[in-house]
């Protein structure tokens, strides 16, 4: 990168982070159980509400709970449960109807990351109805208050239920891309183990690397703050505790507990400290092949980790002391080299592959120009990199 682009990216980020304490940041009230969920509904005297779910995670029998409980209770309820992985505009638009049709009040979002995300997008439609998903990509595009949303995570590692993003999919041109605005941070969030019992090995591993993910770039990136470190800090190492073990034992009730809270903390994290590459390159990754987040973030992150180099390594070494991999008197390389090879271990434990399926050569070159028209100025990654920098960075996960 150029060095008048380097300045202007690091401008443009210490002016964010000086701005960052001001900004209307909220953090959605916890509730235990989705049976508290009526309770909520009560109190603000809605009657009229719709649950967007997927047709996997209501085939489970997940929601039933809450479907009969609500149902039980007098509540008109309307099921949007269409929603596909990577949520598209088109998506977005068919829950946006039934809500109407329905004269819904409050959505409660019951699923993994493309759940919330379709919700957050379908309450922006609502309040926003002139404004089309394409004008909301972005940075505060919505600046209007949504419908009550409650999110109830059955997956460990998106941290959406707290986050004030939405990634979206435009089928038509193949291109993700998030929608950010503090108005799309839930009001409630639902962290109910029960809701993950039935989350099978593959996902509880790429959605707990998905949260390791947010919680190591929220800590690496130039935009850190006390809160967030320690957020990130309490993620990291109930994963390092947590995450291989409930890869190995779903029904583990503490380990899905705790993997939830990780989730939940780690979303705070980079909420107000943001991600870097490793999401840019991901979304451009989903959005043109379909590769589900939580997968490439966790392909990704060592490949970037290690790219990062000198940059980061203090930090690393603090994570690995943390986590107990080294004793305090170890360098800071060494440190830094055994958190890098946790992360791979990790990897290898749960099946992570090493090389991302379907990802072509000759497509690197616009991959890359989406990662960097993501990624810049607004992430404050450790080392910055323009598309061409980051085409290196696709060739490592390319399948020789």
């Amino acid at each position: 990168m150029n060095i008048f682009r380097k300045m202007w990216c690091r401008l443009y980020q210490s002016v964010f982070k000086v701005v960052l304490p001001m900004m209307p940041y909220r953090e959605p009230k916890i509730l235990d159980s989705v049976v508290d969920i009526k309770d909520v509904f009560d109190e603000y005297k809605y009657k009229n509400v719709m649950l967007v779910t997927d047709s996997g995670v209501r085939g489970l029998g997940l929601t039933k709970e809450l479907e009969d409980n609500l149902v039980k209770n007098g509540y008109n309820l309307t099921v949007f449960d269409h929603v596909i992985p990577n949520p598209t505009i088109a998506n977005i638009e068919e829950g946006l109807s039934i809500y109407k049709a329905n004269k819904c009040e409050a959505i409660i979002a019951f699923g993994g990351g493309s759940v919330m995300d379709c919700a957050k997008i379908i309450g922006a439609r609502v309040v926003k109805p002139n404004q089309s998903v394409q004008k909301m990509k972005g940075l505060l595009k919505i600046r209007k208050k949504l419908p009550l949303l409650i999110a109830v995570p059955t997956t460990a590692g998106t941290g959406s239920e707290v986050t004030l993003a939405a990634v979206i999919t435009d089928e038509k041109t193949h291109h993700k891309y998030p929608i950010n605005d503090f108005n799309l941070i839930p009001k409630y969030a639902v962290l109910d183990y029960k809701t993950t019992l039935g989350l099978p090995p593959h996902l509880t591993s790429t959605t707990g690397l998905d949260a390791l993910t947010h919680a190591v770039e929220a800590y690496i990136g130039r935009s850190t703050t006390k809160y967030t470190r320690a957020k990130a800090e309490e993620s990291i190492k109930l994963i390092h505790d947590n995450l291989l073990k409930v890869y190995q034992d779903g029904s583990d009730k503490d380990a899905r507990a705790n993997m939830l809270h990780a989730s939940f903390c780690a979303g705070i994290a980079f909420t107000r400290s943001y991600v870097g590459y490793v999401h840019a390159v991901a979304h451009s990754l989903g959005g043109k092949y379909g590769v589900p987040h939580g997968l490439a973030n966790a392909i990704l992150l060592p490949y970037f980790l290690e790219d990062y180099g000198k940059s980061i390594e203090k930090k690393l070494s603090k994570l690995a002391k943390l986590i107990d991999l080294v004793k305090d008197d170890v360098s800071i390389d060494a440190g830094a080299k055994a958190f890098i090879d946790w992360v791979k271990l990790l990897n290898e434990k749960m099946n992570i592959p090493r090389y991302v399926e379907g990802l072509k050569e000759a497509d690197i070159p616009e991959l890359a120009l989406k990662a960097d028209a993501e990624g810049n100025p607004l992430y404050p990654v450790p080392v910055l990199k323009n598309a061409k920098e980051l085409e290196k960075m696709y060739r490592l996960v390319l399948k020789k």
